[in-house]
């Protein structure tokens, strides 16, 4: 009797995202100086930092545009 052969598949690799090098494409929300969420584009990054702007109003909150390595803030 011949046993089955398993093949394990390889997951994919993960988009690792460091705390000390920003990223390269996106837009990311940047709570108190620290990267947290990347998005694809500015109006999710926005409706993501305004909803914890809401619950948090204490936070500073900047949405960081990768491509034009530039940052605003959320009032």
């Amino acid at each position: 009797m011949k046993k089955p052969v398993l093949s394990i598949e390889e997951p994919q690799p993960k988009k690792t995202l460091r705390a000390d090098r920003p990223p390269v494409e996106g837009f990311v929300t940047i709570v108190d100086g620290h990267f947290k969420s990347e998005f694809d584009t500015v109006d999710a990054a926005e409706s993501s930092g305004r909803k914890l702007k809401a619950a948090y109003p204490m936070l500073q909150i900047e949405i960081y545009d990768a491509s034009a390595k530039t940052r605003t803030l959320l009032t």
